[in-house]
């Protein structure tokens, strides 16, 4: 009877063991799977706002005396079982969102190329005289002699109400420039206001409230009438910081400008990007915008 109950207990422990190795090997697994959810996460959500999808299995927080080691063994598996197949569906989102954001980064490129083989418009139309001037004489080989084009006055009158417009001065260089080009962009300066802005993001391209100055600065050039520089701009800054705070924004008005120029299929894409990519900006303080936008390009 003593040797069959020692080999009884010899036979248990030799079970069990197996039991435990495989106990601590799920576990790794679900570890692993639970950080490179995470690292998706972080790509499908670039603002976190907390969107971190949990477990559609929970392990049971207060297990009964009744369970044993393969109830546990049982609900790890189903843990790793649906942490798999969410990572499966959360990579197929990034995918998809990498593979729209290049279709929208050709087209863009292909609408740039378009956009600088075309004629520049003139800055400003000169205002024809009461009496026209005479003629100028022609020189023996027949062609007319042209004066020198000399630079247009400033407006002494406008120069007055730029000046008028106060420049901070607080010490902090990048927010006394980001703030002057505010106050200029809002008083309608926009040529003023855009001068500034580039001055201070070449001084501090990597601040980290850069993300305002290059959407502002978009919005300048978009308020001057000029969506072709807009959209640049807006792009740009929606791709060297998609984790900035106005990367939703510049998001917006890319589409926005690209509407302006007639391409409201990339307008709806870049629409379409903002929801994707930021769901809470898109459902919540530019709802009213993107639904206007939609609805200004007709996107279905």
């Amino acid at each position: 009877m003593y040797f069959r109950r020692v080999i009884l207990i010899g036979a248990a422990l030799a079970l069990s063991a197996p039991a435990a190795a495989q106990d601590a090997n799920i576990d790794g697994r679900v570890g692993k799977l639970e950080k490179e959810m995470r690292a998706v996460q972080r790509q499908v959500f670039p603002n976190g706002a907390g969107k971190f999808v949990e477990p559609d299995i929970q392990s049971p927080t207060a297990p009964s005396a009744t369970n044993s080691s393969t109830t546990a063994t049982v609900d790890l598996t189903a843990r790793v079982d649906a942490l798999e197949a969410q990572l499966a569906t959360l990579t197929g989102q990034v995918e998809l969102q990498g593979n729209n954001m290049r279709g929208l980064e050709n087209r863009l490129k292909a609408l740039e190329t378009q956009t600088a083989t075309q004629p520049a418009l003139p800055v400003e139309t000169v205002v024809p005289t009461a009496t026209p001037p005479a003629a100028a004489p022609k020189t023996k080989a027949g062609v007319v002699p042209t004066k020198p084009v000399t630079a247009a006055k400033p407006n002494p009158a406008r120069v007055s109400a730029v000046a008028a417009i106060e420049r901070p001065a607080t010490g902090d260089v990048f927010e006394d420039g980001y703030n002057y080009g505010y106050r200029l962009w809002e008083a309608k300066f926009y040529p003023e206001s855009q001068a500034t802005l580039e001055e201070t993001l070449a001084k501090f391209p990597k601040h980290k409230r850069a993300s305002y100055a290059r959407n502002l600065l978009g919005r300048a050039w978009l308020d001057d009438r000029k969506p072709a520089t807009a959209v640049k701009v807006f792009y740009d800054n929606y791709k060297a910081d998609p984790r900035g705070d106005r990367a939703p924004d510049s998001l917006f008005f890319l589409g926005s400008a690209l509407t302006d120029l007639g391409k409201t299929a990339e307008a709806c894409e870049a629409f379409g990007e903002l929801a994707r990519a930021y769901p809470d900006a898109a459902t919540g303080r530019l709802a009213e915008r993107l639904t206007s936008g939609k609805t200004r390009a007709k996107c279905k």
